[in-house]
Formats: structure tokens, sequence, C-alpha cells
């Protein structure tokens, strides 16, 4: 039935509203849609119609809400809230509670009746915290940099139905400093070879590092300034905040020689890496920079009200600047260019000192915590920043990792109790794993911290989950997850981890290896017999319930975590060959091995986004010309596997991305271990000790020339995960 021509009013005064549907809401020619009404029509086209978005604004000191009601009619669907991005939390609410539909990052399932059934009763929903803040400093990197405008606006979709109201922007930052700099004696040619390519450039924003690999062009300082300002406008239109870097003192070499008087600080070397300068914020130079930094900033991508700087990240050297003199200099700044704006910092290692935070007007500060759900010890923030505001935060994944899990019995216990105990400061939650778009089942769980209040029952909600995950309850579908609730997502931060242990497929050969990644865990933290058993439920799943997806990513998410935790299983197996000089045992163990690596590389080229060559693809597609895309697509490889230089990759940062992808598995992994197995063979067969391999040469030459990688899946995930349960079952 076609919506009445008439604009829809609530019993809430004040209130505007605007129909989902292919006429304007009031039947007058021309009138606007919301932008919430435009995302629904993205996600759900064929249900889009259906659905009415109402606005009303926040009771003073209430915070965001949502209501949704169907009016016990089929196909009339209301959503109100405060915001578009909260009117469509609300549409995720409806969608999970009521018509048993998922929309995540990873996977979804929309396979909806004809005409949406009405929720059996009001629903509502209220924010517990005013902070919803997502994405990591890391995220550009490690995610993929060179995402277009397509990736982004679902992205940006997904993440206002989860509940977000503050999301971190790096792309177009480049542009940023490039035309800055260019007041401060700096040429287009030097800014453009100092800026790293885009890749690496999360690190440079952070003063870890620049100039790696290649220069910059215009044409992508441009494009990416674009992308940037369209990320944070379609932000502004849901009614979302973009969280863009402020100016803390980077600058270029020889920036006291081109602006005499000025006064930097050297930072030394981060990880292998020559750090850039920093200008000392107590000065007249530092506020001059920093006020042509926000004027462009304004400029390119537009004002917000959330900056996020971080001084003296990851070992940064303050010199013989004092520490909290050099935060009110940052302050000021950011006040004369944007009074009232809140300054973000992230908490991380011991960052930010109470020196910092004691030392600033902590009303407009958010520390964005990264390591709540990560060290035992921590359990008093107040007194850790002095009563400073903080968002609850979460990192279980590094580097992009493809491990699956999280700590969700600590968010259960601690997010809650932290936020209402006596004088608490939280103010908010932070998802901030370093590479998003994956284990979509911790992805929605922390989200919805901030939109419930109570204790959290975790087998209660996983099995919801389940049900709303594929579509309805199925008795296989529930007992897989109940069992990846007590393994996977069993773990906490006892063992002082927050994310899984990485799979020793990736790992640079040798027999003793503990992790793939330098600074990730040494041991499985569940037992991994008792994980494989959710390979088995899930294949049980039945089959009207395998269409989606959602089951397909989770498939292929579990056999390949089935598969990556069987690696720590074998290695010791043939090390004892190895050790026994038992030959044939060697022989069909390393066999095994590689036919294992095979099998994972062909279970996960079934997926779109678990292709290397894909990544690859979009890299070389922001290129002008054949030698532009070969140095992005360098720039790519190489962060995903040495990451930068020799020293870089000697000093730990070899594998720190280290992923189970189609064409990396079966590419540069495997090619390392065949060469490993094969000098280990020669060695035993002539009883000597086995030649050492120049590995970061190996490595180096492979992501310069890596041969022909699928830019598209190919075989059938149900059919290869049911090869993967076959063979490690027998393999047990």
């Amino acid at each position: 039935m076609p919506l009445p021509r008439r604009l829809f009013l609530t019993g809430l005064a004040g209130t505007a509203a605007v129909a989902c549907s292919g006429t304007p809401a009031d039947g007058v020619p021309g009138a606007r849609r919301t932008a919430a009404a435009d995302a629904a029509r993205r996600l759900l086209p064929r249900h889009w119609k259906q659905i009415t978005f109402r606005t009303v604004p926040p009771k003073p000191g209430a915070g965001d809400f949502f209501q949704v009601t169907g009016g016990g009619a089929r196909g009339r669907i209301t959503v109100t809230g405060t915001t578009p991005a909260v009117q469509l939390t609300g549409l995720r609410h409806y969608l999970k509670h009521t018509a048993r539909a998922n929309i995540t990052w990873a996977g979804s399932r929309t396979d909806l009746p004809r005409r949406l059934p009405a929720p059996a009763e009001t629903l509502t929903g209220r924010a517990n915290t005013p902070h919803r803040f997502v994405l990591n400093d890391t995220n550009d990197g490690y995610t993929n940099a060179y995402h277009g405008w397509s990736y982004w606006e679902r992205e940006l979709d997904v993440l206002a139905l989860h509940g977000y109201n503050e999301v971190l922007v790096y792309v177009g930052a480049d542009a940023v400093y490039h035309r800055t700099l260019q007041e401060f004696g700096y040429g287009d040619e030097e800014l453009r070879s100092w800026i790293p390519a885009p890749a690496h450039q999360p690190w440079w924003l952070l003063q870890n590092m620049s100039s790696f690999p290649h220069p910059v062009s215009r044409q992508l300082l441009d494009a990416r300034a674009r992308l940037g300002r369209r990320i944070c406008d379609r932000l502004r239109e849901l009614g979302m905040t973009p969280v863009l870097p402020g100016y803390f003192g980077t600058v270029p070499p020889g920036f006291k020689e081109r602006n005499p008087g000025a006064r930097t600080v050297p930072q030394g070397n981060w990880v292998g890496f020559a750090r850039p300068d920093w200008l000392d914020p107590r000065t007249g130079h530092f506020a001059r920079v920093a006020a042509a930094f926000y004027r462009t900033q304004d400029d390119l991508l537009g004002p917000t009200t959330m900056y996020k700087m971080d001084l003296l990240h990851e070992g940064g050297k303050p010199g013989d600047v004092p520490v909290a003199e050099a935060a009110r200099g940052v302050e000021k700044a950011l006040r004369t260019a944007h009074p009232g704006a809140t300054w973000v910092m992230l908490g991380w290692q011991h960052n930010p000192p109470r020196t910092i935070t004691d030392a600033v007007d902590k009303k407009h500060m958010l520390v964005v915590d990264g390591i709540s759900d990560r060290f035992p010890h921590i359990t008093d923030r107040e007194a850790d920043w002095g009563s400073t505001p903080y968002a609850f935060g979460s990192i279980w994944n590094f580097g992009g990792h493809t491990a699956l899990g999280a700590n969700t019995p600590d968010w259960a216990e601690l997010f809650e109790k932290w936020r209402t105990k006596e004088g608490s400061t939280l103010s908010g939650i932070a998802l901030m794993p370093e590479a998003a778009d994956n284990n979509p089942a911790a992805f929605e769980l922390f989200s919805e911290l901030a939109w419930r209040t109570g204790s959290l029952d975790l087998e209660e909600w996983f099995a919801e989950w389940a049900t709303a995950r594929y579509g309805a309850a199925d008795p296989h579908a529930a007992a897989a997850w109940d069992v990846l609730r007590r393994t996977a997502y069993g773990t906490t931060r006892a063992d002082k981890w927050a994310e899984g242990a990485d799979g020793l497929f990736g790992a640079r050969p040798d027999l003793a290896a503990r992790s793939a990644a330098s600074w990730s865990p040494k041991k499985m933290r569940y037992d991994p017999a008792e994980f494989v058993p959710a390979l088995g439920e899930l294949l049980a799943v039945r089959r009207d319930l395998r269409d989606s997806s959602a089951y397909r990513r989770d498939l292929l998410d579990v056999a390949r975590q089935a598969l990556s935790n069987h690696s720590r299983v074998l290695l010791p197996r043939v090390k004892e060959a190895y050790d026994a000089k038992d030959t044939a045992r060697f022989d069909r163990l390393t066999s095994d091995w590689l036919d294992l690596m095979d099998l994972l590389d062909r279970l996960v080229a079934t997926d779109s986004r678990h292709l290397l060559g894909r990544w690859v693809a979009d890299a070389r597609a922001w290129g002008a010309d054949a030698r532009e895309r070969d140095q992005l697509a360098y720039d790519q490889l190489s962060l995903l596997t040495v990451w930068g230089h020799r020293s870089g990759a000697d000093a730990g940062l070899r594998d720190y991305a280290n992923r189970e992808w189609a064409g990396l598995v079966g590419g540069l992994y495997r090619l390392r271990w065949e060469r490993y197995f094969e000098e280990l063979r020669s060695a035993l067969t002539e009883d000597r000790a086995p030649q050492k391999t120049d590995w970061f040469a190996l490595e180096d030459g492979w992501i310069r020339d890596p041969g022909r990688l699928a830019t598209r899946p190919t075989g059938d995930t149900y059919e290869i995960a049911a090869q993967v349960h076959a063979r490690l079952t027998t393999a047990r």
C-alpha cells in the first residue's frame, strides 16, 4: 500500500518525519529524503519503501534514543531517533529482534519476507554513553588504504547501524600537510617525498616515520583529499562526527633552517625508522603552523568538533620541553582554531601520562582506551588519568590478523561495572581493532555495550546472535556458536592478551616458531581441540539457512581458524622428526604441512575479501601510469610482509600484518616453507647443519614480482570447509 500523502507526525512535539518511499514523505515534489532513508535504500533495496524515519531532538541530558513501531500492520515500520545514524541503529535493532536479519561489516543476511513483520511491541533503545568511537589509527593501512567511495559508503552505513557516532578519518590528511607546509619554506616535490605512500601513512601521522616507500604524486594527494571530504560530508549528513587528525608538531627535516628562530626536538628512531622532528608546541612558530594546518584542513575536509593527537607516541622524546607545557601549547592552538573542540587521545602503553591529562581542560578531552580488556592490572582509569573522560576500548586484532575471537567475558564483566561505579568518568566505547571488517560477532557484541544496561548474559547473547545471523533458530547453529563462545570468544585478559594467537603457516620458517608476528601470543589462548566441533556443527546447519553471505563468512572463518590452529599441533611433530633424523616421518609431515597450506589457500580463495589479488588491484587502481601503479602495489604488499626496509623488518615489523589470504598463503608463505623444508631435508641427507636463508631478500623479491594474483573468488566455501573438517578429524 502506498504511503499517504501527508507529513507523518508522532506524539512527540517538534518531531519532523520523512517517509522512506518512492515519493516525498509529504507528497510535495522536491521534498528532501533523509540520510537514514537513503542508507536504508542502499542496505535493503527490496524493502526500504516500507520504512518511515522520523527525527526528534533529544531531551536535555537524555542523550540519543530510538523507537521502532509497526502499528500492528506488516510492511509499515516507523523508526524514530535523534539523528539519522541513531535511526539506523534502531533499524538494526528491529532487524535483529523482529525480522531476524543481520548486516555487519563481514557478511550479512537480508533475505526478508516480502512485507516486513511488525514488532510485537514498541522497540526502544537509549545510548548509555555519549561517545561511541570507532576505528584505530592504523585502520587506513591494515584494512586497506586504497578503498574507494563504494567501500566507504557501505562502511559508514554499517557503522551507523551499529550505533557509532564518532569515526576516525585519516584519508586526506596527507593533502592537508602538503598544502600547509608549503607556507613554511617547503617545495611541492620535497614534501611529496617526505609523505609516505597511503598504506604507511598512519604511522607518519603518529610521528613514527616518513618517506617510505616512494614519493606520493599530486594526483594521488588530490584524489585522497576528495575522498576524505566525501567521507566527512557523509558522516555529517548522518549526524555523526568525523574525528580528524589535529596538529601536535610534526615537521619535515630542515624546519629550523627554513624558519629562523624555530625550535625542534629530534625524535630518534621507531622500530628501525627515523622519526620526524617535533616542533616545540610552546613557541610562536608552532602556533603559526597549527593555525595554517587547521585553516587548510577546514578548507579541504570541513571543520569538526573532535581532533585526535598523541604526543610522544611509542617512545617519542620530549628533550628539554616540559611535557605539561607542550600539552597546553597543543591545546591552545586547537582551541584558538576550534573553540570547544574535544582533544582525543589514545590510551596505549603508558599514554597518556597524568602529566598531560592534568595540564589540560579535562572537560574537552576524551581518552579512547585501547587496553581496557588487555591487562588485568587496569582497574581504575579515573585514578590513572585524573578523572579524564574516557571510552572503554578493545583492540582484538593487530595488524589485520585473521584470528577469530575476543575477550568477551571481560566486556560483560567490566563495562557496566566501570560505567556505573561511583565517580565514574567512563563516557563511551571505542572499537579499535587495528584492521576492520573481521570478527563480526565481536563487532556486534561490543557495539551493543553502549545501548544496553544491566548484566550481559553471554550464553543468551550468542544464542540470539546465531538465530539472527542465519535467519531462524537452528540447533546446530546454536551449538556451533556455543562452542565458539567457550573457546575463541571465551578468552580473558588474565593472560595479558586481547587478540588470538596467529597461525604458524604465516611465520618465517623456523621449527621453533611460536608466532608469526613478533608481538603476538606465543601459544593458543584456548584448547584448539575444543574448537574443531564448531566446524562440524556449522556444516550441519540446515540447507535453507546456508545461502547468506553471513553463513558463508562464518563457515570460512571457522574452517580457516581450525586449520590455522592445527599448524601449532603439526609443527612440533615436524621438529621431533627432524631432531630424531627420521627422514621418512619428516617427509610425511612436511608433505602434510604443505598440503594443508594448499587446502587453506583454496578455502580462503572462495571469498573476495580474502584475496591478496584484490588488495593489490585496489592499490594499482589509484595509479596514473604503470610506474605509479607498481609503486602503490609495492606499498600495499610490503605492509603485509616485510612492512618496511630491512632494518625495520629485522627490528620486529616483518609479518606484523600476517593474514591467511589466498595468494599470500599459497604464494609467499608456501614458498618460504617449501624452501625451508628442502634445505632441512638436504641437511639431513648430507649430515650437516642447514644453511641460513636471507628471508628478507626472498620476501622483498617476491613482493616486487608476486606473479599473477586472482582478483575473483573461486570454489565453493561449503565444499572446501567440509574437506577441512574431514582432514582435521582424521588428523586427530
